[in-house]
């Protein structure tokens, strides 16, 4: 068992006076509650929803001093569940993980048992944390659009392709021989999304720009948006009859403004993705296919390795639209 006097080192962050400032600090270790496990993290990773709640979003975290990290993978040390036992490696994303729950950004987090999953043969702990929630977002949307549109039906478009779930939707479907169209705001990302297996790469701004008809020209099969708004309107739009449209973002835009036309005259199934309450069930399968058959060849080139230190930097950038891929942090040294 752990012993409650010791400390563990956890990036922190702390309000004063309406201003949020994140630093290292010494925390203590709190007794396990009834069904609760303790991980000793070994990675982690930056998602924009960290960043938010680093600078005080409030919509994100009520209460600070908190610890970030919606995402954790590493080595239980204590279980007060006998499904889980000391020694098993386990994958923490999501659920309430680095929002009001210190997350894993941390060298330790302390969870509810059901959070977890045992981490699945075939897949190491850091490319568990490259997938992380961004990769399980991903996976979901892939395995909902993969259940309605094959790859002989035609192309598939991704929206904020040079994102986490943009970057791993384009080559998890690459992996799957789809003819994967990429859109990124992010004109000099053109050779890296088509090292990632985009087909064709289509500017935001174009994208945005199309005509505000309630039905375009049908072109996609089907498409992941990561983004809302009007990249989401005009991708409905776009999609050839009885094809599928996933979305888990909105950082465009929650709202849509369409008509049923595309729904009721072509068939077309938009599909919403939610990653933090998934079913456990599925959780499960789809970190299977990402252990397996889904594993991109790529997968590496879509992220940076980032320690502690270097983590104020890499929110600054994030809030303001300057990272591309996945960020992973390494806590156990």
């Amino acid at each position: 068992m752990m012993n409650d006097k010791l400390k563990f080192k956890a990036f922190r962050i702390e309000e004063e006076n309406g201003n949020y400032m994140g630093s290292i600090q010494e925390m203590p270790f709190e007794p396990l509650n009834k069904d609760e496990i303790r991980v000793k993290v070994q990675y982690s990773s930056l998602n924009y929803k960290d960043a938010l709640s680093a600078s005080g979003n409030k919509g994100v975290t009520r209460n600070y001093p908190h610890t970030p990290g919606i995402d954790a993978v590493g080595t239980i040390s204590d279980s007060d569940n006998a499904s889980f036992k000391a020694g098993d490696q386990v994958i923490v994303t999501s659920y309430d993980l680095g929002m009001n729950t210190d997350g894993g950004f941390g060298e330790y987090i302390q969870v509810p048992s059901d959070w977890a999953v045992k981490l699945p043969q075939n897949l190491s702990m850091k490319e568990a944390m490259i997938y992380g929630t961004a990769g399980l977002t991903a996976g979901m949307s892939v395995h909902r659009l993969t259940e309605l549109v094959k790859p002989e039906d035609g192309k598939i478009i991704v929206s904020g392709a040079t994102g986490g779930v943009g970057a791993l939707s384009v080559s998890i479907l690459s992996k799957l021989d789809y003819e994967v169209v990429a859109i990124t705001g992010k004109e000099n990302e053109r050779d890296y999304l088509h090292k990632l297996g985009a087909k064709e790469v289509i500017l935001r701004q174009e994208f945005e720009n199309l005509d505000r008809k309630p039905l375009l020209k049908p072109i996609y099969a089907g498409g992941i948006d990561t983004v809302g708004g009007v990249i989401l309107e005009n991708i409905i739009k776009l999609t050839k009859p009885m094809g599928a449209v996933t979305c888990c973002g909105n950082v465009a835009s929650p709202k849509l403004e369409l008509t049923v036309f595309p729904f009721i005259l072509r068939g077309v199934t938009l599909v919403g993705i939610d990653s933090q309450n998934y079913p456990m069930e599925y959780r499960e399968i789809v970190w299977k296919k990402l252990a397996q058959d889904w594993i991109p060849a790529q997968l590496a080139d879509t992220s940076t390795e980032i320690t502690l230190d270097d983590l104020q930097e890499k929110i600054k950038l994030m809030l303001e639209g300057k990272l591309k891929g996945r960020t992973i942090l390494k806590i156990d040294k």
